[in-house]
């Protein structure tokens, strides 16, 4: 069922999602190759309880889940596409990785969800060019969420962007409503047509976030039961906004 969020929610997000960006800001900051995933969870948990908030992730078990997720940020690297698990089998960071961060993160019982991605040490033009892509698209796909349109207007706005660049889209996986769980209606789409879909109705808060992978977009779920990753092993990049659908433009909340 999609809600619409009151003005009380509102202002929370707006708290929630300043203090979301700037933990990712930070945790940003601090990767560097040599270090481990599991510092990285430590530290998001650290700065998440320095404002008396929650990580959305940690502990929540999503639809079909075997167990909840152990980790308080998503880690994910290279052919990793979302969800890795930070605090499991640690991974160490190598010159040249790129690194997806995503959290979630609870304020007063309301919810944000963002993500980004960066390159660890060196970087190669085609990895430069995937990461523009992908945060490109999410611009687009932003700009597109005005009340009165539909989630197909996103998800056609983000596969042109894929298809200008010759990436592809990663298969089955896309955004959602957020707010008062992790995960809401609508389905927002990576790929989509004009004028289909849920009709975004102001007052929806949406979570934007296309993934771009330098191969087909076929994915495969890992064995920990939560990764999703490549099939083909290509590389992937995922950025991601949770915004307040308005009469006119969007607010992005997690700006």
């Amino acid at each position: 069922m999609i809600t619409i969020k009151t003005e009380k929610d509102i202002e929370y997000l707006r708290v929630a999602g300043k203090r979301l960006s700037s933990v990712l800001s930070s945790l940003e900051d601090f990767v560097e190759v040599g270090m481990t995933t599991d510092m990285l969870d430590t530290l998001a948990r650290k700065l998440v309880a320095e404002y008396g908030d929650e990580s959305a992730f940690l502990g929540y078990t999503p639809e079909g889940a075997d167990r909840p997720y152990p980790s308080a940020l998503c880690v994910s690297i290279n052919d990793e596409i979302v969800h890795g698990i930070s605090s499991e089998n640690p991974r160490t960071i190598m010159d040249g990785d790129m690194v997806s961060l995503d959290m979630g993160l609870v304020h007063n019982g309301l919810i944000v969800d963002s993500a980004r991605t960066i390159i660890a040490g060196g970087v190669t033009k085609e990895k430069r060019m995937l990461l523009k892509a992908t945060r490109e698209a999410l611009h687009v796909g932003i700009r597109e969420a005005r009340g009165g349109a539909f989630t197909g207007d996103i998800g056609f706005a983000i596969a042109a962007i894929a298809k200008e660049h010759n990436f592809g889209i990663a298969q089955g996986l896309a955004g959602h409503g957020v707010g008062y769980s992790v995960h809401e209606d609508p389905y927002v789409p990576n790929k989509g047509k004009k004028g289909t879909g849920e009709r975004l109705v102001p007052g929806m808060v949406i979570a934007i976030e296309p993934m771009f992978c330098l191969g087909k977009g076929a994915i495969m779920l890992d064995t920990d039961g939560y990764t999703y990753k490549t099939a083909d092993g290509s590389l992937s990049a995922h950025f991601e906004h949770t915004i307040l659908i308005t009469e006119g433009a969007p607010e992005v909340l997690t700006k």
